[in-house]
């Protein structure tokens, strides 16, 4: 007999097994599984003419697992602790109050945004677990598509037909410069101003990358670049440190050492929204939690 049909016939048999291993006995087996005696003598003998060989001896007043049997009810007992984990996990996932959601978002939004929707979440659900992935905006975009976020929070929100958004909150980019730059006192600053600065720009793939290179462009130059990073912090760090300048959005709460924010003319924003599978069913705690999100406040 194939293992794969010998061990279809002994699967159902799994929790006999592992009381016999307990109780060394078949009228406290058939007690403990709650069904009569002779019903555990019927899969018992059963399971032994599956398996070409016997699985108890008689031992005084109780029985003795054969080594095979001991093999088997070994195997049996780790197959249902891993099945009750299973089950555990399913459970939660399908709850709305013990469930699991994979977050993905924007390294940026980490600061204050995230953790503040969180927090707002938790408070009503305590046992929601959560798993934070951060990157790039493309990177998000990508990997919700793909099946391996069940939301994310971006800028700007993507057009893409497997996905559904909705807009949360608009972010004004600012100009960030060395404090001791010459815009640095100014009140507002055209792009156009700084086609001669060398730029301190995020990787491409990141969405404010993308909003300073369409910005750039319309204002009729490409940025010379002189640093790119995968971090907020980091870029205004070279900035502080007079490398560049950058666009980015308003650092809060306070002011970053070093650096000068100076509004742009005309004023650019970005959308931060909340991008999830369109059409495609989701468990109550994601449900749950995205309509948190999308109630608001902020």
């Amino acid at each position: 007999m194939k293992h794969e049909s010998l061990s279809a016939q002994v699967a159902p048999h799994l929790p006999l097994l592992a009381a016999l291993r307990e109780t060394r006995n078949v009228t406290r087996a058939a007690a403990l599984l709650g069904v009569p005696q002779p019903t555990v003598s019927r899969r018992l003998a059963a399971l032994a003419e599956a398996l070409g060989a016997p699985l108890t001896v008689p031992d005084g007043r109780g029985i003795r697992l054969t080594r095979a049997a001991e093999l088997l009810a070994e195997a049996a007992e780790r197959g249902m602790a891993a099945v009750d984990t299973g089950v555990r996990l399913a459970r939660e996932e399908v709850s709305p109050e013990s469930g699991h959601v994979v977050l993905g978002f924007l390294h940026l939004l980490g600061r204050s945004l995230v953790p503040s929707l969180l927090r707002g979440y938790r408070a009503r659900f305590p046992a929601v677990r959560f798993t934070l992935v951060q990157g790039s905006r493309q990177d998000m975009v990508d990997r919700l598509a793909g099946g391996e976020l069940d939301l994310a929070l971006v800028a700007p929100l993507p057009d893409v037909p497997a996905l559904a958004c909705a807009g949360l909150v608009d972010e004004e980019i600012l100009l960030s410069v060395p404090a001791g730059h010459r815009l640095a006192g100014r009140a507002s600053v055209r792009v156009a101003e700084l086609a001669d600065e060398e730029f301190v720009l995020l990787e491409q793939g990141y969405g404010v990358r993308t909003l300073t290179d369409e910005l750039c462009a319309a204002a009729g130059f490409t940025p010379r670049i002189a640093f790119e990073g995968q971090e907020s912090d980091t870029v205004r760090g070279l900035v502080a440190a007079g490398l560049g300048v950058a666009l980015l959005p308003r650092f809060g709460p306070g002011s970053p050492a070093g650096v000068a924010e100076v509004p742009l003319s005309p004023r650019p924003y970005r959308t931060i929204g909340l991008v999830w599978r369109a059409d495609e069913p989701m468990t109550p705690a994601v449900t749950g939690f995205r309509e948190h999100v999308l109630a608001g406040p902020r």
